[in-house]
């Protein structure tokens, strides 16, 4: 090994991996940029691999304390000491290499151990005559001959792990158990080889005290309680390995001859035919080219109630055909599906950091070194000022303290709910980009939405073309489409949808120029022509008085209104009108239930907005905003101290997703404002606003009560571990007793993290 003088820096290789070790400047510039200073390529893990048929998981590992460590292969987090885990856990159940390794050494501890406890224990036994000989000298060399296979291979990751974080300066849990393991038996060889050595005033029964059956046991009951750790840590990643499992292995591709035959998933094309029998999982994300059928979507999205599907409807992989047989076109393959994606997100967001873990670090910072002194203390003090024989209670406190104080509940309290609570919402189609927004999403108390798409379908419909007096209402619409073709807006697809259903044909207009929020200009037929709001065309320099009252008139029922002028005077209106969700109503009433604020945020007229939030019961209505005023708008919120959540689904909402504390897109609307968005909702239905609402309520609870019995926990056994219950009731604790708890301190914080699993999310 090599440290730089320089730097006090250097690395070594453990497991066939390499990690740093440096000096405390050295651990506050990991701290500062752990991409960096581990070399690896950025701060934040790299997004796992999509999902395959075999649902082979990723080959890199992490830290689930420290996501930002990064390996090739299984080990150890060179921070906390913690095993690695995959990035992405396989679609298989089972045990990993770490949890293997564990069950092996812990099969060994126990047959050695055990007997070792036996015999330390035999002297208590009451009336045992023939178990004398255990007393002498004979018993003590068995205890030596059995324990020691128990420390030395039994115990061994918990030894490497201690000296790791030595020469990283960066004490942890191993520190502790590894000390404390460490100090009972080598004082106990030093007493059985040596005993001339030791004080007679220290002796007890005659005999220097030893302390085999205390190492066999913590070592028997940490490697137990790492077991049930890695266990229960592995079924936290069963939202990963449901959504993984959702892919089939296989599809059934149609060849050019109409003949199918079965193909690998990996092997499955973006334009391949596809057949998708009755009861068959959809292999890959498309549409539906022929068939009727009624799909369960219920894998992805939680709505229990099929969809139908028949010619142009899209198709989502992993999700289950009912009775009828389709035939898909494959669109989105490997990791451009959906189900790939939301794997790639649940996985980036359970190995993210929530901020309330930062008061978990600060603490973890100082704890194992304030152990330390405590633990040296108690040895202090009990050597000085404890009863005759001092020694043998000096050393098994101050071991109980170092094993009893592990801080392994502490820091496992907040990445073990995170990660049960996305893998829940996950399964719930509820998809939460980091932990931050998990924890900001808990403390929402004003939902500001839009109305297309959001509050509505999403699908408008032309609804009246009224042409002002002299003007053909065909032309008007066909002027109307010819300008609309070129735009990306929902209103714009009814417009030309409409002019189709009426049998009109369109040509693309020449010059088009489009004013988000406003309007559209362009040239049609050596024309030019101008749709949009009132207030585009006065902008414009044409008279729209003519159109007032009518316009007016729709907007009171709801309907939006498109103005349209031809060379430079008005020409009439259409009017396009978008259904309410049938789920919008029940949606909002439950916001509103919860005492959450609803805003309903749009670009449309005033009196249109109006008219929809008076049949929603929408008190706070924002209209005639254009897409740059939205952010400012959720600003203006935020500024007056509300905490804002933003759902939306179209490009112009993305800046207002961006700037609030959290963003809600709808999973149907684009993939900008999904990618701007900080929470998506995959069925794009607003009852899944409530939904994430009420897991990140529960999420933050469990967070904290595993926090609570993590700190109760080190506050409370601590000073019993010192022996703060001697003078009172003259009890000790028993190294073996504090090693039991340390294990279930841990195993219990996981297991009340595991509750979010069963969290109703109707």
């Amino acid at each position: 090994m090599h440290v730089d003088p320089a730097t006090a820096a250097g690395h070594h290789e453990h497991g066939g991996q390499t990690f740093h070790f440096c000096s405390v400047s050295c651990l506050h510039r990991f701290r500062a940029d752990p991409a960096a200073f581990l070399g690896v390529s950025e701060a934040r893990p790299p997004a796992p691999p999509a999902p395959t048929g075999s649902g082979s998981g990723s080959d890199k590992f992490t830290c689930p304390m420290h996501p930002e460590v990064v390996s090739d292969h299984p080990g150890s987090c060179p921070i906390c000491g913690m095993a690695l885990e995959p990035m992405l856990p396989s679609a298989e159940d089972g045990p990993g290499e770490e949890e293997t390794d564990m069950r092996r050494r812990l099969r060994w501890s126990l047959l050695f151990g055990v007997p070792v406890v036996a015999i330390g224990m035999a002297e208590m036994v009451p009336g045992a005559a023939s178990l004398a000989w255990l007393h002498g000298s004979a018993g003590l060399w068995l205890q030596l001959a059995l324990a020691t296979p128990v420390v030395l291979f039994g115990a061994l990751p918990f030894f490497v792990r201690a000296r790791d974080s030595l020469r990283n300066r960066s004490a942890n849990m191993f520190t502790l158990i590894g000390l404390g393991v460490g100090a009972a038996f080598g004082w106990s060889v030093f007493a059985a080889v040596f005993p001339q050595l030791v004080p007679a005033a220290s002796h007890v029964h005659g005999k220097p005290p030893v302390y085999f059956e205390a190492a066999a046991a913590i070592t028997v009951l940490t490697l137990l309680g790492q077991v049930l750790e890695l266990r229960a840590r592995r079924r936290t990643g069963a939202a990963i390995r449901a959504l993984l499992g959702l892919s089939p292995k296989t599809a059934r591709r149609v060849g050019s001859d109409g003949r199918d035959s079965d193909v690998p998933l990996e092997e499955v094309q973006v334009g391949d035919q596809l057949r998708i029998r009755p009861g068959e999982k959809v292999p890959v994300d498309g549409v539906v080219l022929d068939g009727r059928s009624v799909v369960d979507e219920s894998m992805l999205t939680g709505e229990p109630v099929p969809v139908e599907k028949t010619s142009g409807a899209r198709l989502t992989g992993g999700t289950l055909n009912g009775s009828g047989s389709l035939r898909m076109r494959a669109e989105r393959v490997g990791k451009d599906t959906m189900l790939a994606q939301i794997v790639r997100v649940v996985g980036d967001a359970q190995r993210s950091r929530a901020p309330v873990q930062r008061l978990a670090d600060r603490t973890a910072a100082v704890f194992v070194p304030i152990v330390l002194l405590v633990a040296a203390a108690t040895f202090v003090l009990w050597l000085t000022l404890g009863p005759a024989p001092a020694l043998a209670p000096a050393i098994s406190n101050a071991i109980a303290v170092l094993i009893i104080a592990c801080p392994c509940a502490l820091g496992l309290a907040t990445p073990m709910s995170i990660m049960v609570g996305v893998g829940r919402g996950a399964l719930a189609g509820i998809l939460v980009r980091n932990a931050e927004a998990l924890e900001a999403l808990a403390n929402i108390d004003t939902v500001v939405v839009d109305k297309t798409g959001t509050l509505t379908e999403g699908r408008p419909r032309l609804v009246a073309v009224v042409p002002l007096p002299g003007q053909d209402p065909e032309a008007l619409l066909a002027r109307a489409a010819a300008l609309e073709l070129a735009s990306e807006h929902p209103l714009a697809a009814a417009v030309v949808g409409g002019a189709r259903q009426r049998g009109i044909e369109t040509q693309a207009a020449a010059d088009f120029v489009a004013s988000p929020g406003k309007g559209v200009v362009g040239t049609v037929r050596g024309e030019r022509v101008v749709a949009g709001s009132l207030a585009f065309l006065a902008e414009q320099g044409i008279d729209v008085r003519a159109l007032s009252d009518v316009a007016e008139t729709h907007r009171q029922q709801g309907h939006t209104v498109i103005a349209v002028a031809t060379a430079g005077r008005a020409s009439g209106l259409v009017t396009v009108n978008d259904e309410l969700k049938p789920t919008t109503a029940a949606a909002l009433g439950a916001l509103r239930a919860r005492g959450v604020r609803v805003v309903m945020l749009t670009g449309d007229a005033r009196g249109t907005a109006m008219a929809v939030a008076r049949r929603l019961g929408i008190d706070e209505v924002e209209a005639e905003v254009l897409p740059a005023g939205k952010a400012a708008v959720i600003a203006r919120l935020r500024q007056a101290g509300r905490r804002v959540a933003m759902a939306g689904d179209g490009i112009n909402d993305a800046p207002a997703l961006a700037s609030a504390d959290v963003g809600i897109a709808m999973g149907t609307g684009s993939d900008v404002a999904i990618h701007s968005a900080h929470v998506t909702l995959v069925k794009g239905d607003l009852r899944g606003i409530d939904r994430a609402l009420h897991l990140a309520q529960a999420t933050r609870r469990n967070i904290r009560q595993n926090l609570f019995f993590a700190f109760a926990y080190n506050g409370l056994c601590v000073p019993i571990a010192a022996g703060v219950l001697y003078p009172l009731l003259g009890l000790f604790l028993s190294p073996m007793l504090a090693s039991l708890a340390m294990s279930l301190s841990s195993v219990s914080v996981i297991a009340n993290s595991l509750r979010l699993r069963s969290l109703r999310l109707a």
